[in-house]
Order: structure tokens, then C-alpha cells, then sequence
């Protein structure tokens, strides 16, 4: 977050944040400010409880390698490959998990900074305990593993795809999708139509597809008390769906005293302090 302090008054930008911890992350606090940019991409919908997430997710990826099948996680790459792979050694530690993709080069940047990591020896563990993909003859070896963390986190690309065409034959595999879809991406048509393109051509997957609610935004309650807390007497949404986030997120911050502005591009505007 960006905190700029004027003679006049104070302004608090969050960009993306989350107040609840990750495993690799310590959630956001709040600031005092008077005015507050906030992010409201999951207002009007709050998350499932991140335990009972996380729980389904360690049941569903061990029913699955103990019925014979491996696992495929498309993972973003900077914070949810990093937390799928924490997860998984400390609630699994006996898969055979590689990690594949951009994810690699930005741990390598999160472990050079122990500082802003909620525990960076807890990454550290993980981290070595997984096999890094490097070559050819390490992709075959990971397609004999238990489980596939990489990039991209939507199937738009990266080695995702790869193994996706490889892992498609057996039935028993499974892609578990822990981040949003978006519209349009290879993730999203996969999860509505059961096929995806890969390499110019149109493919049927006819594999266990699950999708589980990782998010690192903050949801519609989160967003609220961050406000309260904060004191703001002016809140400025952006990042919502106009449709859906928006109206509900804006009625909820009026309601607890807040003036909320709702930028449109293109125009200018002047609060009063």
C-alpha cells in the first residue's frame, strides 16, 4: 500500500491487498487516512472460510494421488505458487511435487527478502523440498510425480499447457485451478466447454476439473472493515465489476458513514477535505 501524508490531510492507496495472512504473507493492516483508495474486486461477494478451503483442497489432491492419478495446479506466479507449494508441504509431505514456470525466478527474488515474508525459512523448507523443473529430462520426471505446480495461472500459456496435453489421456489426473478465471483465458473455457486449446488445436479434456478459492483480495467484509478502521471519511473504489460489485460494496460503505466516489475514466474530480 502507498501512504502519502499532505499538510492538509492523508491519503491511502491499497492497490490488490488482502487483510486475511497467506501462507506467505502477513494480511494488510489498516491506516488511518482520510481519504482511502480501495480495491473492490470481490465486493457484494465474501470468500469461503480460508481453513475450510484449505482443507478441501489438501483432501481433494490426496484422494487424488491415492486413486493413482497426478495433479495439475495452474498457479500465478508471484504469491499462489509459493503458497500452493507451502501448503502442500506442510499438510502433504510425502507428494512428489515439481514446480515449473515463472513462479521459479520470482521465489528466488521473495528468498532474498526474509524481511516482508510472513516466514521466509517456512519458504525456504518448501521450497527445497519440491523439485525445480530446469530441463527436458526434468519435465518427463515431473510427469511421474505426484503433483504439477506452474504457470500460467489461467492456462493462457507456459509450461502449464505442456502437461496439460500430456496428462490429458488418463482420467485418473486432475487440474485443480486455485486462482480466478477470467473471461476468455484457456482456465475459463476449460472449466465451461471441458476443452481448450492447445497449440492451435481444439482439445477435450476429460479429466477431474475442481476450482478452489485461494484469492489474495479482499472480500466484500474484509473491504468494509478495512474502511471503518481506516476512518475515512472519503473511500474511492475502483478495480469492481460495475454490475455486480460496485452497487452492493458502495450502499454498505455509505451505510457505515463513508462519502464513496466511483471514478469513471477520463474525468477529474476535487474532494473536500
Amino acid at each position: 500500500m502507498l501512504h502519502i501524508e499532505l499538510p492538509s490531510t492523508s491519503v491511502l492507496l491499497t492497490g490488490d491487498f488482502d487483510t486475511r495472512d497467506s501462507p506467505l504473507v502477513a494480511g494488510a493492516q489498516p491506516v488511518k487516512a482520510d481519504v482511502l483508495f480501495v480495491e473492490g474486486t470481490y465486493g457484494g461477494r465474501d470468500h469461503p472460510p480460508k481453513e475450510e478451503e484449505v482443507a478441501r483442497f489438501i483432501e481433494a489432491v490426496e484422494r487424488t494421488v491415492k486413486q493413482g492419478g497426478k495433479v495439475l495446479i495452474p498457479a500465478f506466479a508471484n504469491g499462489r505458487t509459493q503458497d500452493v507449494v507451502m501448503l502442500l508441504h506442510q499438510h502433504l509431505p510425502w507428494l512428489d511435487v515439481h514446480v515449473d514456470g515463472m513462479g521459479k525466478r520470482v521465489t528466488r527474488v521473495h528468498l532474498e527478502h526474509h524481511d516482508v515474508l510472513r516466514d521466509g525459512t517456512a519458504l525456504e523448507r518448501a521450497w527445497r523440498w519440491a523439485k525445480q523443473v530446469s530441463s527436458k529430462s526434468d519435465k518427463k520426471k515431473a510427469l511421474s510425480g505426484d503433483v504439477i505446480v506452474t504457470t500460467s495461472g489461467m492456462l493462457d500459456g507456459g509450461p502449464a499447457l505442456w502437461y496439460l496435453n500430456r496428462l490429458r489421456h488418463d482420467p485418473k489426473n486432475a487440474v485443480f485451478f486455485t486462482g480466478y478465471q477470467a473471461r476468455d483465458t484457456g482456465g475459463r473455457r476449460l472449466l465451461d466447454t471441458g476443452s481448450i486449446e492447445i497449440y492451435g488445436s481444439e482439445v477435450d479434456i476429460a479429466l477431474s476439473l475442481e476450482q478452489f478459492s485461494f484469492s489474495t483480495h479482499a472480500g466484500h467484509q474484509e473491504i468494509l472493515d478495512f474502511a471503518k478502521a481506516c476512518e475515512a471519511k472519503h473511500v474511492v473504489v475502483y478495480h469492481t465489476d460495475p454490475d455486480h460489485a460496485r452497487p452492493p460494496l458502495v450502499v454498505d460503505l455509505e451505510a457505515q458513514g463513508h462519502i464513496v466516489h466511483q471514478p469513471v475514466n477520463g474525468e477529474s474530480y476535487i474532494l473536500e477535505a
